[in-house]
């Protein structure tokens, strides 16, 4: 039918009983309404979100979705309602007002455009994330930024975000020429406001950076964890430590930035123009950011892992957690119910195992 075709992903709201009575459908959206009414804290959930319609609507695909938290924390006080499950008959009486409560309940599923999307909203949904990123948020934005208060914000957030989240927002996959989902994850550590306002010459960004103790330990971590041993690309240190060291330098001077919307590119604020005698050495260092095949590899590898986890290739067209086996069965992937705003416990929990 014309829902599936619009939206395939999600699940369709009707029903193949072919008796067209309210009374002879289970579960019917109705029903669950009225169930819901009789829950005070079902029902306000529920008006809440009706009342948020408007404001998480699907985008287009050339625009930022923007959804306020109190929609996401009403639609997550929906989860285990059976309003999650409702449906709705064709011939059903009262189809109309069936349809309208089925879709408001599940017009966030909507939003699933991209993954890095999906990891904001995972950041939304936990307080301490949350709360994380709206500081840095607040503090890159506006047209008087202060850069060392931003870059400061953006610091703070990968130090103290727990890591699934940190590399959830950063290293999210995108389709390819997605350029939604792309300045979504560039934005993550590259706002205008935490770029130097003219490039500095890569050498002095080192200078600079060896004159704060905090960024030049970081750089030492760095060129430790992702440093290519060989001609082969062999690195030094496992994907995992390279990725953390990465991760570790956003906020210094020496961030390192993706510096596109439609692929993974990494490269430091910086130019080699004007080093003279120190050219090599210049590009040497811009390069280890740019052309490093430890630090590519591992960004690609993480990516993969982060796109297994929401694949959609299952026979039931609901999210599924996929993740390596385990030896303990308590922490073996399982699959999400229908609703991205349900187990996201499980999905922390898997992230971490990587």
């Amino acid at each position: 039918n014309s829902l599936v075709l619009i939206l395939p992903h999600l699940v369709s709201p009707f029903t193949g009983d072919p008796l067209p009575t309210e009374s002879r459908l289970m579960n019917s959206c109705l029903q669950a309404r009225r169930k819901c009414q009789a829950d005070p804290t079902c029902s306000a959930a529920y008006h809440h979100l009706d009342s948020c319609t408007s404001s998480i609507s699907t985008p287009l695909p050339s625009e930022e979705p923007s959804v306020p938290a109190d929609c996401l924390e009403a639609a997550q006080q929906l989860r285990n309602s059976s309003l999650i499950g409702c449906m709705c008959h064709r011939r059903m009486k009262n189809q109309v007002a069936c349809l309208d409560i089925y879709w408001t309940v599940h017009r966030a599923r909507s939003l699933d455009s991209d993954l890095c999307f999906k990891f904001a909203m995972l950041c939304t949904l936990n307080d301490k994330c949350d709360r994380l990123r709206k500081a840095y948020g607040e503090a890159c934005s506006g047209p008087h930024c202060q850069r060392h208060v931003c870059l400061r914000q953006l610091l703070t957030f990968f130090e103290k975000a727990a890591e699934p989240h940190a590399q959830g927002l950063l290293l999210c996959p995108c389709a390819p020429n997605d350029r939604g989902c792309g300045e979504r994850r560039r934005n993550t550590i590259a706002p205008n406001c935490a770029l130097p306002p003219v490039a500095p010459n890569c050498l002095e960004l080192r200078r600079l950076c060896f004159s704060d103790p905090l960024c030049r330990s970081r750089l030492v971590d760095f060129q430790t964890h992702c440093h290519p041993m060989d001609i082969l690309g062999t690195c030094a240190t496992e994907q995992s430590r390279c990725l953390r060291a990465y991760l570790g330098l956003i906020g210094t001077a020496m961030t390192p930035n993706f510096v596109s919307n439609v692929n993974t590119s990494v490269a430091l604020s910086c130019t080699c123009r004007g080093s003279g005698n120190l050219q090599e050495e210049c590009e040497q260092l811009e390069g280890f950011f740019s052309h490093n095949p430890c630090l590519t590899d591992a960004i690609a590898a993480k990516m993969r892992f982060h796109s297994q986890l929401f694949s959609q290739d299952w026979p039931h067209p609901t999210f599924a957690v996929m993740a390596h086996q385990n030896e303990n069965p308590a922490v073996r992937p399982q699959p999400w119910v229908p609703s991205l705003f349900s187990c996201t416990l499980p999905l922390i929990l898997l992230l971490s195992l990587w």
